[in-house]
């Protein structure tokens, strides 16, 4: 092997460790991700919601955990008030562990869906007594004046609920009512 091959090498060698390096930098940063919550759903991580869409380093200082990237993000809607607060609580816990430079941005295309909400988060959202999202609604189940779906309860399952307002405690939310249990519930809406 030549000088010039050995040079490459080394230069290999030492990319791939770098890369390796930042794959373990951003998995912490994910992980601290999970301890991040949602102002008005504080039972959900902003993983929960599915808001996080990317998480980069973009580069490495020599010799320690000052290192740059950025976390993406997507409102849950355009102008949703909460996102302050988030990217604010984002950049604090990512600080409180020597992540100082490290930017939050956010993303608006595509669009953030319900569909990004993972399974636990939505079983949360059940368990903190808000209707999570129904993932068997149709577009034509979401028009301003179509007859809302059945939401079922999250106190008691029963389907037997009507709508009481299109807008909830939040905009993201909508107000219904058991017959059954007769008491109001927060549905999730789909977006």
């Amino acid at each position: 092997m030549n000088i010039f091959s050995k040079m490459i090498a080394a230069q290999n060698n030492k990319n791939t460790e770098n890369n390796s390096i930042i794959a373990s930098e951003v998995a912490i940063i994910w992980k601290l991700l999970e301890e991040v919550y949602d102002p008005e759903l504080p039972v959900l991580s902003v993983l929960d919601l599915g808001i996080v869409r990317d998480v980069q380093i973009t580069s490495p200082s020599p010799g320690g955990r000052s290192w740059e990237g950025v976390v993406m993000i997507t409102p849950t809607y355009s102008g949703c008030p909460a996102m302050d607060t988030i990217s604010m609580g984002i950049r604090l816990k990512l600080i409180e562990h020597g992540y100082n430079n490290i930017k939050v941005i956010s993303v608006l295309s595509p669009a953030w869906t319900t569909g990004w909400m993972s399974q636990a988060g939505k079983d949360k959202l059940k368990a903190y007594g808000i209707a999570p999202p129904n993932s068997n609604q149709t577009e034509e189940d979401t028009r301003l004046f179509a007859e809302p779906a059945a939401i079922q309860c999250p106190l008691c399952d029963s389907f037997h609920t009507k709508l009481i307002s299109r807008f909830g405690s939040t905009a993201c939310k909508s107000l219904y009512q058991c017959h059954d249990c007769k008491e109001p519930f927060d549905y999730f809406k789909c977006h």
